[in-house]
């Protein structure tokens, strides 16, 4: 089945330019995707099939088809969906703890996945579940879903340049003495697991920005900026500190005040790939961080805090 990778109007800009020049130079399609369109796709100008070496007028329109790489084979499962953000690229999610974001051989159905895929049909959309930016089960916040390979390919780019910012707000166990620092240390997977990881000097370069914004009696709560983004990159930078995440047991947090790892994916900022507009979002925290910052933190603005 065909799926739109991307249309546009022709503007004076780029009017006497070669359709693969636009393509490429405005809106980064990589050479692959253009490989794909023009093989196992379609390109058209005004709705003929145009050759990509082709120079364009102003008012072109201007349509890039491809054909899905796998048919998509997550079931569809109704759900409630916090949306913060739609449009024809992407979508901003608000995910809560104790989903899973895709099926695995432990939660084969019931993820978020199944959720969208739902979501789409009901709306007569044939779509690939494509997560920007996944969350462990038991993190809350936002999540960018792309719904087309144009948009997934941007904002891969983007985390690879390092423009898409995600921030972070934890509760973390002892005082941390600095107002802030950088956690730079590699990480890769604790010997004999298939799951846990660990700081060791073999692993991937892990690299985590923190900030106090508050301290309480035994807790600290941070805000964390990403500059890269390894499994688990929050959880082991803070236990290898010595200051693992309230109730993140797998990695020395204690669960006596919070059932799951104190972790929420507070905010998101990119430029939007197709309209080149600045955007962001803030998520308050969820109810159980809330209440366990209230509890740690009574001075601490609630407005800043959420």
């Amino acid at each position: 089945m065909l799926e739109e990778l991307i249309s546009f109007t022709v503007d004076e800009a780029d009017a006497g330019q070669t359709v693969r020049e636009v393509l490429q130079k405005r809106y980064g399609v990589s050479r692959r995707l253009l490989i794909r369109a023009k093989f196992k796709g379609s390109i058209t100008r005004n709705g003929v099939l145009v050759f990509v070496n082709e120079k364009l007028q102003a008012g072109d329109k201007i349509a890039v088809m491809v054909v899905e790489e796998a048919e998509e084979t997550v079931a569809p499962e109704d759900m409630p969906l916090s949306i913060r953000y739609e449009d024809e690229d992407l979508m901003v999610i608000a995910k809560p703890a104790g989903l899973v974001v895709h099926p695995t051989g432990n939660h084969p159905s019931g993820t978020l996945a199944n959720g969208m895929i739902a979501y789409w049909k009901k709306r007569g959309e044939h779509r690939k579940f494509r997560a920007v930016n996944r969350l462990d089960k038991d993190t809350s916040g936002l999540m960018i879903v792309a719904k087309n390979q144009w948009a997934h390919e941007q904002f891969s780019r983007m985390q690879q340049i390092r423009t898409l910012q995600r921030t972070y707000r934890a509760i973390v166990q002892g005082i941390v003495e600095s107002d802030e620092g950088t956690i730079d240390a590699p990480i890769g997977l604790a010997e004999n697991s298939f799951i846990t990881r660990q700081v060791r000097p073999d692993g991937q370069t892990a690299v985590t920005h923190y900030r106090v914004l508050a301290r309480g009696e035994g807790m600290s709560f941070v805000e964390v900026k990403l500059e890269t983004g390894r499994t688990h990159q929050i959880r082991v930078h803070m236990s290898s500190e010595g200051h693992p995440l309230a109730g993140d047991d797998l990695y020395g947090g204690e669960r006596e005040h919070i059932g799951r790892q104190a972790l929420h994916a507070w905010g998101l900022s990119f430029v939007h790939p197709r309209s080149g507009l600045a955007m962001s979002w803030e998520e308050p925290l969820p109810s159980d961080m809330e209440q366990l910052a209230q509890q740690f933190f009574p001075d601490y603005p609630c407005k800043e805090m959420t």
